[in-house]
């Protein structure tokens, strides 16, 4: 078992309310449960020796070689690791079954399958649950020889063999197993965590395995065809939309931005952090891609639970929103040091909790704007009073430095995108009051909103670099202003956008893979490197194809595709050597590439209207 397998060498799956990662080596290294942002049961990602796993694999002897492949059934969740030696082929299937629209249960089962489709392989199971980000100790209860039960921290997480020769046997406060199975034989494990002192979950049986099996595949392949994309990169797309549904709270609607935390930008660096929360920012994004995929009723539930967020009034600071919240929409996020783990190859400090949801930054209510404004019924008559009293707080408060979109913690500045999305807010506020007559105080939005434009036109543009700049006291330039033209500021072909993305080019570029700032330029209160961002090296291919480079902007993202892991899946950044760094998978990444990929669509598909190819 490797201790620490590179990031990128992972799977995903997930029921919709929580999510565990399992790498190429049959190794469950992270699941936090009953929610995504839960203390974890497995971390072994974050401690090798304390955080705890589940490893059910093919046992090969170092002798002999052998190849493992992971991938996922295709347009499904359901994914499945197989081992290929002298001896036979075997796979291990890990799914947990969706609970769509299922209120918030403390009940979680994770079903991983082994089966032999040629020879014969010996296996090996270990069960090492660490409960509380391995902080308690716990108990393990021997029910019999096919089922146990570890409790600590307030859980039960219950393990049950059902088919095939396992025989499951304590290890101290453990559990192991070995068995061997030939061509046609099939085994199965299943992992349910709940409260302590709950019913215990039913035997399982390899009936009732192969349906939960059948239901979970079905679940996805009926959930895609609501996709509308026919695009060419129909694949790709597909597991964005997935991974996006992946990191989604079933039971509020609430986007988380990646399942992991602690996970770092550079190995060995404190750029640490806990993304298992829902960023207003992240979401309305991922809101206007999942309506762009024709997925409206998630975006419907993130509107309501975004209208709910503001409808409960201001925040500690005063504002009407907080950046970020739990998926149950609690405010409190505080962030603690968990320093008696290791962190991924010893990139410490380890943190859970994020203490940036105390920031101001004012973008948010741009794209809480925009994520409003994807549908006629904006919420309905409460959401429009939410969303008219929130821009007369916004017309009151925007002319103010703020930590801005990358959450710097080298204090507030004038940052360019944040007016941009305050220019964003009121646009949209107008067109919808306008549109359908709604009372609001357009003439105050409209002055505010141009008001914005100047400011923005003359203190955040740069005759030095002939761009527009990450703030108005410095001449840095910064990635986020890629979606300028997205959300209509500017025309792509403007002069001063294309001398803009040109310095950018310059600058931020490095064979197609963007940086999103410079931070020696513009300290952010931080020590260290990071990567590329794989976001912004999306929008970079969204603002090529929409300002007519197309040529450059497909070899730009044809090449990002390859920086992809072995299943689809992104990670936040991309590191020196090509590796994938940050927390994983990340819906940043997985939204942008899906905006990129239509974007680009619709740029060839006109190209080709215009000068139709010849077919010999």
């Amino acid at each position: 078992m490797n201790r620490y397998p590179p990031i990128a060498d992972h799977g995903m799956v997930g029921d919709l309310q929580t999510a565990a990662l399992v790498s190429s080596d049959g190794v469950v290294d992270w699941w936090c449960t009953p929610r995504f942002d839960s203390p974890s049961v497995f971390a072994a990602l974050l401690d090798s020796d304390r955080g705890g796993f589940c490893r059910l694999a093919a046992d090969l002897p170092d002798s002999e070689a052998g190849t493992v492949r992971q991938l996922y059934l295709a347009d499904t969740a359901v994914l499945v690791t197989r081992f290929m030696g002298p001896g036979g082929v075997g796979e291990v299937a890990d799914f947990m079954e969706p609970l769509a629209g299922a209120a918030a249960t403390d009940r979680h089962t994770l079903i991983r399958v082994a089966r032999v489709v040629r020879g014969s392989l010996p296996f090996s199971l270990i069960c090492r649950p660490r409960f509380d980000y391995g902080r308690a100790r716990h108990d393990l209860t021997m029910i019999d020889d096919a089922s146990a039960v570890f409790s600590g921290a307030g859980q039960d997480l219950y393990i049950q063999s059902a088919g095939g020769p396992v025989v499951l046997r304590s290890d101290d406060d453990d559990i192991t197993a070995r068995f061997t199975l030939s061509a046609g034989e099939t085994a199965a494990v299943v992992l349910t965590s709940m409260t302590a002192g709950g019913p215990p979950p039913p035997p399982p049986t390899p009936d009732g395995i192969r349906a939960r099996l059948e239901s979970c595949w079905g679940f996805w392949l009926e959930w895609l065809r609501s996709s509308t994309y026919r695009g060419r990169w129909r694949t790709m797309v597909n597991r964005s939309a997935i991974t996006l549904k992946l990191l989604t709270y079933a039971p509020t609607g609430a986007p988380i931005a990646a399942a992991t935390m602690g996970l770092p930008e550079q190995i060995g660096g404190e750029r640490n952090w806990d993304y298992r929360y829902t960023w207003i920012r992240d979401a309305s994004l991922s809101v206007r891609t999942l309506v762009d995929l024709g997925f409206t009723q998630e975006a419907q539930d993130f509107r309501r639970w975004m209208r709910e967020r503001l409808e409960a009034g201001s925040t500690a600071s005063g504002s009407p929103l907080q950046i970020m919240y739990r998926v149950d929409g609690d405010p409190h996020l505080t962030e603690e040091v968990l320093d008696h783990l290791e962190g991924y190859r010893g990139s410490a400090p380890v943190r859970a909790g994020n203490a940036a949801a105390d920031q101001i930054q004012l973008d948010i209510y741009g794209e809480a704007a925009d994520a409003l404004a994807q549908s006629r019924d904006m919420g309905g008559i409460h959401g429009w009073k939410a969303m008219s009293s929130m821009l007369d707080w916004l017309a009151d408060t925007w002319d103010q430095p703020d930590e801005g979109i990358w959450e710097t913690r080298g204090g507030r500045k004038d940052f360019t995108y944040s007016r941009l999305m305050t220019w964003v807010a009121f646009d949209r506020g107008i067109r919808l009051a306008t549109q359908f007559s709604r009372p609001a105080d357009v003439g105050r939005w409209t002055f505010e909103r141009d008001a914005v434009f100047r400011q923005i036109t003359d203190r955040g543009w740069s005759e030095k670099r002939k761009a527009f700049v990450q703030h108005y006291d410095a001449d840095v330039l910064d990635a986020s202003l890629l979606l300028m033209p997205r959300v209509g500021f500017i025309s792509p072909h403007d002069p001063a956008w294309l001398s803009t993305l040109d310095a950018m080019d310059e600058e931020l570029v490095s064979d197609s893979l963007v940086y999103r700032y410079d931070p020696e330029a513009s300290p952010d209160g931080l020590r260290g490197s990071e990567g590329t961002f794989n976001l912004c090296s999306f929008l970079y291919v969204d603002a090529l194809a929409r300002s007519g480079r197309t040529g450059q902007a497909r070899y730009a993202f044809d090449k990002m595709l390859t920086y992809a892991n072995h299943v689809g899946l992104f990670a936040e950044e991309i590191g020196p050597s090509g590796e994938q760094l940050g927390n994983f998978p990340q819906a940043f990444t997985h939204l942008a590439l899906v905006t990129a990929a239509m974007a680009l669509d619709e740029e060839l598909d006109a190209a080709d209207a215009r000068s139709p190819r010849k077919h010999f």
